[in-house]
């Protein structure tokens, strides 16, 4: 639908918080899900949260529950992540990522095609 345009990054000390912005070039709303996604180095990206009118807010990652919270404004276009209590093991790259697609059931296909160019997150202890 449009480019996305992660912000937010930056280095914190351990138990330190950040907020990372995604920025919608095109209409927010018109894609079924928006998720966050982080790739920290050497390993495989994985997707913490997701959110969508048809199946809601969803953690995917133990390891950030109730220290990460996704959330989005419509009005202006943008996704948002917050992150507190951080901890030196979510140093990563951090993405936003859209799914624009519709399953049978009336929910998202989950396959995410557009893609931020990420925001560097650094958590020392």
């Amino acid at each position: 639908q449009g480019q996305l345009q992660e912000s937010g990054g930056g280095s914190v000390q351990a138990g330190g918080s950040l907020l990372l912005s995604c920025l919608v070039s095109g209409d927010i709303v018109g894609y079924c899900g928006m998720a966050w996604y982080r790739q920290a180095p050497g390993k495989e990206r994985t997707m913490i949260p997701s959110i969508s009118a048809a199946d809601g807010v969803e953690n995917h990652l133990e390891s950030v529950k109730g220290r990460f919270t996704i959330s989005q404004d419509n009005s202006k276009n943008t996704l948002y992540l917050q992150m507190n209590s951080l901890e030196t093991e979510d140093t990563a790259v951090y993405y936003c990522a859209g799914d624009p697609g519709y399953n049978d059931y009336g929910g998202c296909d989950e396959e995410y095609t557009v893609w931020g160019q990420g925001t560097q997150v650094t958590v020392s202890s």
